[in-house]
């Protein structure tokens, strides 16, 4: 079953990263608002909106809204955080994921993204942009039980075509990040 397939038939609804993605493991993205439509093409349909936490460049946690919108071919996912938002586009078939830059006005591949169960987040770029979503969490776990059993971190990295060169699990992670 495709990303869009999972995320059409609605088995991920209501979790904030819908579409972030692990390759065998954590399926796993992103975000946006009406500011951003402008930043994708084509026939728009709201998802889903999430009441959650998020956080910037590793401070601390502030409230939030997570909005998933079908946007032509790809998912955003909108963040707004006190007055700013920031949108993550997942594309599948290959996987990419991509960070929209409200100053250059064009997409920017991540480097990565990444979640840690215990504390129901998923991270972007390190601690970027992170999002607490344990319904997200929550749903990779059981429906990935066998490769996720007494796992804690996932992680994918992003090469420089923007589709993912790795996938790591908890200590396995460190050799990814050097």
């Amino acid at each position: 079953m495709s990303l869009r397939q999972i995320l059409s038939s609605g088995l991920l609804r209501g979790s904030l990263l819908r579409g972030c993605l692990l390759r065998g493991g954590l399926a796993a993205a992103a975000v946006t608002s009406t500011l951003i439509l402008s930043a994708g093409e084509g026939k728009s349909q709201v998802l889903y909106t999430l009441t959650t936490q998020c956080s910037l460049k590793g401070a601390p946690a502030k409230a939030c809204i997570v909005e998933a919108v079908n946007e032509g071919e790809s998912t955003l996912y909108r963040h707004k955080i006190s007055g700013e938002v920031l949108t993550v586009r997942v594309r599948d078939q290959p996987v990419r994921m991509d960070l929209w830059s409200n100053d250059s006005k064009s997409w920017a591949s991540l480097t990565r993204a990444e979640a840690r169960f215990s504390t129901n987040t998923v991270c972007f770029n390190g601690t970027d942009l992170c999002v607490v979503n344990p319904n997200y969490l929550n749903s990779v776990l059981q429906n990935r039980a066998a490769v996720m059993k007494n796992r804690d971190h996932v992680m994918v990295h992003f090469g420089n075509d923007g589709r993912i060169d790795a996938t790591c699990y908890d200590d396995g992670c460190d050799v990814v990040r050097k």
